[in-house]
């Protein structure tokens, strides 16, 4: 009989393995934090030496972590959004009145660009972690829409993919607004106009959509969805 020699491949990691990936994930969420730290402060004409000298590792290990710098750049795109995101979802849960609730929302997103100006230009608009993260937005407003229908048409449908036209409609005028109010710093109204202006647009928009469909919302109506 043969004797069956093991290779790596039929073994289970051992120690060394697991310490190396989490060690691998720990110098990684560093060089994340690092860059964010990089862009705030110098703008996003950065480099990968400077995120290094943040992170206190020479840039040859950076990308010993990374693919590519292409790689890298994704990724801090991605740790963005999750700070974005952890800001914002809490407002995506709405609470008090229609009219509260959106100005809410409208408010922490234009917060969160007006504290982190560098971090949101550096997102741009391309990037799938930016293009996902606008879909996720869109699809759990649209969710929050299509309970309200149900409940404001007594059981009857609404046409076909009304609430995610609407949902995303919604999110494409907070991102082209606020996106025009990012990229002129210079002679813009303040942060309390355009989140006022948010607001009423917002409220607009989801009133005329709903009008067509029979329903008369009223923007002081408390919200229940329970």
């Amino acid at each position: 009989m043969a004797e069956h020699r093991h290779t790596r491949d039929d073994r289970r990691p051992d120690g060394r393995d697991t310490r190396w990936t989490g060690h691998r994930a720990e110098r990684r969420d560093q060089v994340l934090t690092a860059a964010l730290t990089v862009i705030g402060r110098e703008g996003t004409t950065f480099s990968v030496a400077a995120i290094g000298a943040e992170a206190g590792m020479p840039r040859s290990v950076v990308y010993r972590i990374f693919r590519s710098r292409e790689d890298l750049d994704e990724q801090i795109r991605a740790r963005i959004t999750d700070d974005l995101m952890a800001a914002l979802s809490p407002a995506l849960d709405p609470k008090g009145t229609i009219r509260e609730s959106i100005e809410h929302a409208a408010a922490t997103y234009a917060g969160w660009v007006a504290l982190h100006p560098e971090l949101y230009r550096f997102l741009g608009t391309g990037s799938p972690a930016v293009t996902g993260t606008r879909t996720a937005i869109a699809l759990h407003l649209a969710v929050l829409l299509d309970r309200y229908a149900e409940r404001f048409l007594d059981g009857e449908q609404a046409p076909p993919g009304f609430q995610l036209n609407l949902a995303f409609g919604m999110v494409g005028l907070v991102d082209g607004v606020v996106n025009q109010w990012a990229a002129h710093p210079g002679p813009r109204s303040s942060l309390d106009d355009l989140t006022r202006f948010l607001g009423d647009a917002l409220w607009g928009m989801l009133a005329g959509s709903t009008t067509r469909l029979g329903i008369k919302l009223d923007p002081d109506q408390p919200i229940d969805l329970t």
